[in-house]
């Protein structure tokens, strides 16, 4: 049994996913308790273009996930994952070589809870600034952040895994959860600053470098509701952008 599943959800990600593949495959070798303690799942969300291909070329496991929901494709990876902790992370970003170390570390600790790495921006401009700018008091603050999220096994599933009746911040909800959990046994969440993913910044390439702050008003009202409930709008942002 390894002892991390790194679970990437992927839907029609040719392009990007040999690129996450091969930090990963850097990452894996670079940990100090060998490349064999490190499981690769690709949840493959009915993908028509080579993502499969791709995938099990790498030696991932690939698990097949019907529902178009990335809450529903996160704990379809999580479910066929074979290690003691879990670990996610986008298809269209890139890992630190020395993830795993800091993984470990942070999770030898009974201390943490779990938590995540936060990432890096694969590129800049005013907008991403002030949008980042805008965003990390708030992941200071609470220490809720993205990149690789991690966590034990035995807590994901105390948790419940992703809420798949929510069809966006599934992620946000996720953390938030555990956060919950460590914090009722006197333990926390930890951000892994010094292995920082690095993100694509597809969604600012196609709707603009400023998008994300002229949205809040119409997207922080949908967080917040019925998480049942998705708009057009944000359908065809979180679903239909390939």
């Amino acid at each position: 049994m390894p002892r991390f599943s790194l679970v990437i959800p992927a839907y029609n990600e040719e392009l990007l996913l040999p690129r996450l593949l091969d930090t990963v495959e850097v990452a894996r070798r670079s940990y100090r308790g060998g490349p064999q303690e490190v499981e690769i799942v690709v949840a493959d969300n009915g993908s028509t273009d080579r993502t499969v291909e791709i995938a099990r070329t790498a030696g991932a496991v690939v698990a097949q996930v019907e529902p178009r929901i990335i809450a529903a494709v996160r704990n379809g990876g999580a479910a066929v994952a074979s290690g003691d902790h879990l670990c996610f992370i986008d298809a269209d970003s890139r890992l630190h070589p020395l993830t795993f170390d800091a993984l470990d570390d942070a999770l030898d600790d009974p201390k943490i809870v779990g938590g995540a790495t936060g990432v890096r921006l694969k590129r800049w401009s005013l907008g991403l600034t002030v949008t980042f700018a805008v965003v990390v008091p708030f992941v200071v603050m609470s220490r809720m952040d993205t990149g690789v999220v991690f966590c034990r096994r035995e807590d994901f599933e105390t948790i419940g895994g992703y809420n798949e009746s929510r069809r966006f911040a599934e992620d946000l909800e996720f953390i938030w959860n555990l956060r919950r959990l460590g914090k009722a046994r006197g333990q926390r969440l930890v951000r892994l600053t010094g292995v920082k993913a690095i993100t694509s910044t597809r969604k600012f390439d196609t709707h603009g470098d400023w998008h994300y702050l002229t949205q809040l008003p119409r997207l922080l009202p949908m967080m917040f509701r019925s998480p049942e409930g998705i708009s057009d709008w944000a359908r065809a942002y979180w679903y239909e952008d390939r």
